[in-house]
């Protein structure tokens, strides 16, 4: 059925398909018959749960950050089957992100290139969100905390520490994303110098914001890091005690693609991703061990590509612009095939 409906939707701009879809999950998600209805049509097959970085998840396969950025949706995203949802990335207050457009379909390499910038209804909007969420049969819930725009990099600890105070209670997990390459200056926070004392600070809030519940703190890599520098970056991470890493966001280099819009900024995500979001995930294994889960994202198309993850050294793997291009059968797909 979405081979059919696609190219329906590839008629409309990108980010209004988008949206589109996000407002008709959010509807389905909240009529009890269409929720059924949905769970019905993609309800994922029975798989091994997931141990990893102290919570289980049903199944392997989740969704990345970016696509219910305002936790409006994930109850009928919930309906197709991921054993966990990541909703942002969250800011501290609103944001309009980047002038449009800043979306781009890359049909002929099944990917997309976007410099959203972040575009956010605030903390407090999906507090609100999450704080009506109960505690009955879900998938995880994570949520990726960036920081505001206009924040100077040597005040990012601020942002940070807030959305932990504002998510911690209610999150499962949380995600510091400092690899976003639509934010000026953000993958600043890569270098060893400054991640290190972020991610203790980080840390300690974590723990004095939730003594007895301590949701685990990750931290999500740019696939654009050189070997000297993905090793500096793990160092801080394993030092300041991170719980795990997502590996990775998406890419500014794009060699060898030939879409003509390959000349927009912005970061490049899909099946053109796919190698070398793995390759990050192999070398952060060599290093790290069995010291740091890793959730492998980036060009997770279908079951080829997450089994690669996982044989790569991932216990988890995320997927967004899957969707896009497979449907909302894709996650029963993957399952059915692992």
């Amino acid at each position: 059925m979405y081979r059919a409906l696609r190219p329906l939707l590839f008629c409309l701009d990108p980010e209004r398909a988008h949206a589109l879809t996000v407002r008709l999950l959010r509807i389905a998600g909240t009529v009890p018959p269409l929720r059924a209805a949905l769970r019905a049509l993609f309800a994922a097959p029975p798989t091994r749960p997931v141990q990893a970085f102290g919570l289980t998840f049903a199944n392997p396969v989740g969704l990345a950050a970016g696509y219910d950025k305002d936790a409006l949706a994930w109850r009928g995203l919930a309906c197709l089957g991921f054993g966990h949802i990541e909703i942002g990335t969250v800011t501290p207050r609103p944001q309009p992100g980047n002038p449009r457009p800043r979306l781009f379909r890359l049909a002929a390499e099944r990917s997309l290139i976007n410099r959203l910038g972040f575009p956010s209804r605030g903390a407090e909007f999906v507090r609100r969100r999450l704080s009506r969420t109960s505690r009955g049969p879900r998938p995880i819930l994570g949520v990726n905390l960036g920081k505001q725009r206009d924040t100077p990099l040597e005040l990012a600890h601020r942002d940070y520490e807030e959305l932990i105070s504002r998510f911690a209670p209610l999150a499962d997990y949380l995600v510091v994303n400092v690899s976003s390459p639509n934010t000026p200056e953000l993958r600043r926070l890569h270098e060893p110098a400054r991640l290190g004392p972020l991610l203790q600070r980080l840390v300690a809030r974590r723990d004095a914001e939730s003594p007895g519940r301590r949701p685990p703190l990750l931290v999500k890599l740019s696939p654009d890091l050189d070997p000297p520098q993905l090793a500096g970056a793990l160092e801080a991470i394993l030092e300041a005690g991170i719980d795990g890493v997502i590996a990775t966001n998406t890419a500014t280099d794009r060699p060898g693609i030939a879409s003509p819009q390959t000349a927009e900024t912005g970061g490049l995500s899909g099946a053109a991703l796919a190698a070398r979001s793995t390759d990050v995930v192999r070398r952060i294994r060599d290093r790290a061990g069995d010291r740091l889960p890793i959730v492998g994202c980036g060009g997770v198309m279908g079951a080829s590509d997450a089994r690669d993850k996982l044989a790569a050294g991932a216990c988890l793997v995320q997927l967004y612009t899957g969707l896009v291009y497979e449907g909302p059968g894709l996650v029963r797909t993957i399952l059915r095939q692992l």
